[in-house]
């Protein structure tokens, strides 16, 4: 569990790539203050299981079905990275509760300066996902814990202060570049306890509509 509170900025040390799977090696210090084997550390945003380390750096691999839902794949030795370690109980969420699963990519269309803060447009790789993005409310962008500002029927707008651009990769990115993209766990329980009938009723109801009229008022909602 993490919280979208960047602790520091690494980089590439190297990128082993066997098919569509990596090790990833980078360089970085404060998050290798206390690490152990087994630890959790995401990067840009996608939660990775430390598999050595030694005074500066840490290698982590990346299975395939993560290669193929993040931005993993393009990192390059040399570029910088978002890293933050897991939570620990007790201390304070000071963005938002992230797990580090992404729900798929999406690419910077407009980046435009407003005042001291500065505009992202971002559109996700697959419009579906804007679904479990509401204005006002949580995203992560490659890890960063951000407040919704807009949503369209294809993109969606973050605005950035001055810090969070300063202490995280975000600064470099241009319109065109991919981003990690993991929406509010909320949103998507939501809607799998929607959707979700018991194998009896659903062998009963067929293919219908999971949600009816006389749901609703069985449930006391009308």
């Amino acid at each position: 569990m993490f919280t979208g509170i960047i602790e520091e900025i690494g980089t590439m040390r190297r990128v082993t790539s066997s098919g569509p799977t990596l090790a990833l090696t980078v360089e970085a210090k404060k998050v290798l203050e206390d690490v152990k084997i087994g630890d959790s550390i995401a990067i840009n945003g996608v939660c990775l299981t430390v598999t050595d380390f030694d005074e500066s750096s840490f290698t982590a691999d990346v299975m395939p079905e993560t290669y193929r839902m993040t931005n993993l794949s393009r990192l390059k030795p040399g570029n910088r990275v978002n890293l933050e370690r897991a939570m620990q109980a007790g201390g304070r969420y000071g963005g938002h509760i992230v797990q580090g699963h992404i729900d798929g990519t999406g690419v910077i269309r407009n980046r435009v300066r407003e005042h001291n803060a500065v505009v992202f447009t971002i559109e996700p790789a697959d419009v579906r996902q804007l679904k479990y993005v509401a204005p006002r409310g949580s995203i992560a962008v490659d890890g960063v814990s951000l407040t919704v500002a807009e949503v369209s029927v294809q993109t969606f707008v973050v605005s950035i202060i001055p810090h969070t651009l300063d202490q995280t990769i975000l600064a470099d990115k241009q319109p065109g570049d991919p981003v990690n993209l993991e929406s509010d766990i909320l949103g998507r329980y939501i809607e799998r306890l929607m959707r979700y009938r018991e194998p009896e009723a659903a062998a009963a109801q067929g293919s219908g509509s999971r949600l009816t009229e006389s749901f609703l008022a069985e449930n006391g909602f009308v």
